[in-house]
């Protein structure tokens, strides 16, 4: 993007990004905006600017991805996160160039983004790309994947996008001395205290990929000595949802893997944290609830469960809704709805140890099944199967992700 290196923060583009969060509704905490996150927004102007301009010439996308050994893995995670625009249009347009704070090279980055560009290239010259190079850079940077086995896609997701943080961060590296004080209880509201931990966090980690998939996971405490309620929160980039046993129509839903996932769980002195307020451990019950909604949010039907000897997958089939996925209810009192829409599905076929690795992506034509090199058209009917692990879903009249089915 010609220029946007040289943004300078004035008190005037301070005012027009405040005027922004007032037109759009949002609340009055997050509007003491810091400047990583002023200039992210400046970012997003000049680019509309910019795209009035020179817009980004696209092809269909439909394009394969060749398996190099056991990669499906890779090819099915990679096709999810090719069809999430706000990143596909983030790195085709080198953003990160201008953002990251490192001055060394965005190796891994690069080599994403240039996956990228060969499955969007508006000439769809290659039928199907080869990831090696960029698959190369990240057994350097994640040695555990070294080797040929089959690897967990999910794992594989949840790595790259953390080493994909690392490299474009816009905040210095800090290193950390130990761990964080622990937040004292009666201090802030809720709402105030997951603000002011929110705050903390981009003060350490800015990202686009932030910007997109990283939510907060408010985990709520209540002591059966003293009536004391704490609370603590997380950052998260997915959510990893247990699969209930199945109900009597042998069917199970999104709704109710969130459920359990959100319901009060009973911990006894031995599992339990301390409590604050007695200053030593008690029973007590923990309820897990999301705190900030991310725009992308990632949901892992958790089909695999070790025991103590070995791994097992079920196979249970979980239905869920294509749009308006209302994950409301497991945020803040009084939220209102949180509506999302789907726009891709990893999938596992297979068992444990003999498993395949697909993707179902969704653009403005359809959806299309991606399975390594070959690409076909799939009608949503198809789309709801026991296979399906991963879940994407982009929050309802964004730009996260590529347009869904009208």
């Amino acid at each position: 993007m010609p220029g946007a290196s040289g943004v300078n923060i004035e008190p005037s583009c301070e005012a027009l990004c405040r005027t922004l969060v007032s037109q759009n509704g949002l609340q009055r905490e997050t509007a003491d905006i810091s400047q990583s996150v002023l200039y992210t927004s400046l970012m997003g102007l000049l680019l509309v600017t910019d795209n009035e301009k020179e817009q980004l010439t696209l092809g269909s996308g439909r394009v394969g991805l060749r398996n190099i050994g056991n990669t499906c893995f890779l090819n099915a995670v990679v096709q999810c996160l090719s069809h999430t625009r706000g990143l596909r249009d983030y790195c085709l347009l080198k953003s990160y160039r201008h953002e990251k704070f490192s001055k060394e090279d965005a190796k891994l980055m690069e080599a994403f983004s240039q996956v990228l560009s060969g499955l969007w290239d508006v000439n769809d010259g290659d039928t199907v790309v080869n990831p090696r190079k960029f698959y190369s850079v990240f057994k350097e940077a994640v040695p555990y994947f070294s080797g040929y086995s089959q690897q967990d896609a999910q794992e594989f997701l949840r790595f790259l996008l953390d080493k994909l943080h690392t490299e474009i961060n816009r905040r210095p590296y800090v290193r950390r001395t130990g761990k964080d004080p622990e937040q004292k209880y009666a201090r802030f509201r809720i709402s105030e205290e997951a603000a002011a931990m929110w705050k903390k966090h981009l003060e350490r980690d800015d990202s686009r990929i932030v910007d997109l998939f990283s939510g907060q996971l408010r985990s709520s405490l209540h002591c059966s000595v003293c009536s004391h309620y704490s609370n603590t929160f997380d950052v998260f980039c997915d959510l990893s949802l247990p699969i209930p046993k199945k109900s009597s129509s042998g069917e199970v839903t999104l709704r109710q893997c969130l459920d359990l996932f959100s319901q009060e769980e009973k911990l006894d002195k031995e599992n339990s944290p301390m409590c604050e307020r007695c200053n030593r451990h008690t029973e007590c019950t923990k309820r897990l609830s999301i705190q900030r909604f991310p725009q992308v949010i990632v949901i892992h039907l958790n089909r695999f469960t070790m025991s103590r000897w070995s791994i097992s997958k079920s196979t249970t089939y979980v239905s869920f809704p294509f749009t308006n996925l209302d994950l409301g209810p497991y945020g803040p009192l009084d939220c209102g709805p949180v509506l999302y829409d789907l726009y891709a599905i990893c999938n596992h076929a297979g068992t444990v140890n003999m498993g395949h690795y697909t993707a179902c992506c969704s653009d403005e034509n359809g959806w299309c099944f991606y399975n390594d090199s070959s690409v076909t058209l799939v009608s949503e009917n198809q789309l709801q199967t026991n296979q399906a692990y991963v879940l994407f879903y982009q929050r309802s009249n964004s730009t996260a992700a590529t347009t869904v089915r009208k």
